[in-house]
């Protein structure tokens, strides 16, 4: 970590000084090494889809009404694509900490020798809090979430999905709500650069929860209060839990220390 922290300062030393087309090449760069290592991360889930495929299934298999859980593929290489969207998204859950970490590098610029070091700590926390995000919306959001759209107007429709709308839905939710969990996170990096305070976030409280509730719609196609409420409930805990850690931020880089 020392190593990679004196090289990063050896890299942006001269940033202040860079040109429009120094800063192109930069960001060059920092694409291309987080597109390898997302390549990496896929090359690795490669391997890994087929249990992690069994795996997304298992809620499926376990509505009661459903008696068959093999998934419909509605076109001759519908298994091969979903296959290898898997894949996809393994290898973009590997590569976060190098994709999060080269994004951080480069909208960031300016950052102290100890800021920086707070970023590199960071790394894992932002891992780990995507995992614990997924692991929410899978044990906690999922089992409503399917239920209620399998039951929706049953009268009516005869739910038969098919395996590309499934994983899609099923992906999509446990990686937006992966996303959505880092956000203390990225407040407190934000923070060391003075871009923002707690007490703002406080007076700010009426557009959060607008905005969770926006985002509990997005993470969430169910209309039902109940879904709505596990999407929004955490969300809103999370800004709370951001409010602190901007604090505890704002502290550490010393920009104000009447808060």
């Amino acid at each position: 970590m020392a190593d990679l922290l004196e090289q990063e300062e050896l890299e942006d030393g001269h940033e202040l000084r860079m040109g429009f087309f120094e800063h192109l090449d930069e960001l060059r760069q920092r694409l291309t090494k987080a597109v390898i290592a997302l390549v990496a991360g896929t090359a690795i889930g490669v391997f890994l889809a087929q249990p992690a495929l069994m795996l997304l299934q298992e809620p499926y298999c376990r509505i009661p009404s459903v008696d068959n859980c093999e998934l419909v593929i509605l076109d001759p290489t519908g298994n091969i694509l979903i296959y290898f969207k898997v894949a996809l998204m393994i290898g973009g859950i590997l590569s976060i900490p190098m994709v999060t970490y080269q994004m951080l590098m480069f909208i960031l610029p300016g950052l102290t020798r100890k800021e920086r070091r707070y970023v590199l700590l960071s790394i894992p926390a932002t891992t780990a809090l995507f995992i614990i995000g997924v692991f929410f919306a899978w044990r906690i959001l999922m089992p409503p979430a399917l239920g209620f759209l399998n039951e929706f107007q049953a009268e009516i429709f005869e739910p038969e999905w098919t395996a590309d709308g499934y994983i899609s839905f099923v992906t999509s939710l446990l990686f937006w709500m992966g996303v959505a969990f880092q956000t203390p996170l990225i407040f407190f990096l934000i923070s060391l650069l003075g871009m923002v305070s707690a007490s703002t976030l406080i007076r700010q409280w009426r557009i959060a929860i607008v905005g969770a509730s926006i985002a509990a719609a997005f993470i969430t196609p169910t209309i039902d209060p109940v879904n709505m409420f596990l999407v929004t409930a955490p969300l809103l805990a999370l800004y709370c839990l951001s409010i602190i850690l901007v604090y505890f931020g704002r502290k550490l880089s010393g920009i104000d220390r009447s808060e």
